[in-house]
């Protein structure tokens, strides 16, 4: 399989930077990857959820520790456990207490930061781990890409089955009670593909700007789009420019590719809004 993905970006490609095999499998991740934050992303800005999917990634970190801790070989699959718990955990809390949402998600974020960062220090060996910080794009390998096509086509199939529910819920939640949706259920659904994404992206991306991932391309859109279609679209084709530009500039520049990424997502949200105001 990857002989052929090899060959097509070699016939379609013939730029320098596709000629390296780590360059491939960051340009195949991205393709992957990308459309997923998009298409996530657009729930996560319409429900007001920045903090929440940030709040993720801490969990995610945590989860990372005490897999190290545990002496597991990949720390990500018990973060991966972990983050779906935390985010399970949060959903149903922020639906049955009558505290502010942003104060449940700020206390279990608080918390889920600092375990990560005590376990992982113990013994004083955090800095083995502090590439979670940062993540690095460039060293994903074709098991780890076999392991994202599983996880995409997951995805998008929970999300066929879902999506018109947790539009509804994300609406009107008594609206989507009254026509039988279970509304809790649909949430914590969402929440654990969140998490899901998160968790196994934190690795390549970095814990310091997984979130913007969600954010910027579903905000970008948000801006310049008038229907669900459109915005889903638009948000999706955002992510997916800046993961090639930013993956591109990233060689180029010899800069974190994650991080150059959020940089063009974050120029395209400005023109999107730039342009929202000149026809408003």
């Amino acid at each position: 399989m990857f002989g052929l993905w090899y060959s097509l970006v070699d016939a379609l490609l013939p730029f320098q930077w596709a000629g390296y095999e780590f360059m491939k499998n960051a340009l195949l991740a991205i393709l992957l990857i990308t459309p997923l934050f998009g298409l996530l992303g657009t729930m996560i800005v319409s429900n007001k959820m920045a903090f929440f999917s940030d709040a993720l990634g801490h969990g995610a970190f945590t989860g990372i520790a005490i897999g190290a801790l545990i002496g597991l070989a990949s720390p990500v699959s018990a973060a991966v456990v972990f983050s779906i718990v935390f985010a399970i955990i949060i959903t149903v809390i922020k639906n049955r207490s009558r505290t502010s949402t942003d104060t449940i998600i700020g206390v279990f974020s608080s918390i889920a930061i600092a375990l990560g960062l005590v376990l992982l220090s113990l013994g004083g060996s955090f800095n083995k781990y502090s590439s979670y910080l940062i993540g690095d794009l460039l060293s994903i390998t074709p098991s780890e890409i076999v392991v994202l096509i599983i996880v995409f086509l997951s995805i998008l199939l929970l999300w066929v089955l879902i999506f018109n529910k947790l539009l509804l819920v994300s609406i009107n939640q008594s609206l989507a009670r009254s026509r039988g949706v279970k509304t809790l259920l649909i949430e914590m659904v969402f929440t654990a593909i969140v998490a899901v994404i998160v968790t196994i992206s934190i690795q390549w991306v970095g814990l310091l700007i997984i979130n913007s991932l969600l954010v910027l391309p579903a905000a970008g859109a948000r801006n310049i789009t008038t229907n669900v279609r459109q915005y889903t679209l638009v948000s999706v084709v955002i992510a997916v420019f800046s993961g090639i530009c930013g993956l591109i500039a990233s060689y180029y520049l010899n800069t974190a590719t994650g991080a150059t990424i959020v940089l063009v997502s974050g120029i395209l949200f400005f023109l999107t809004l730039a342009f929202k105001n000149k026809f408003a």
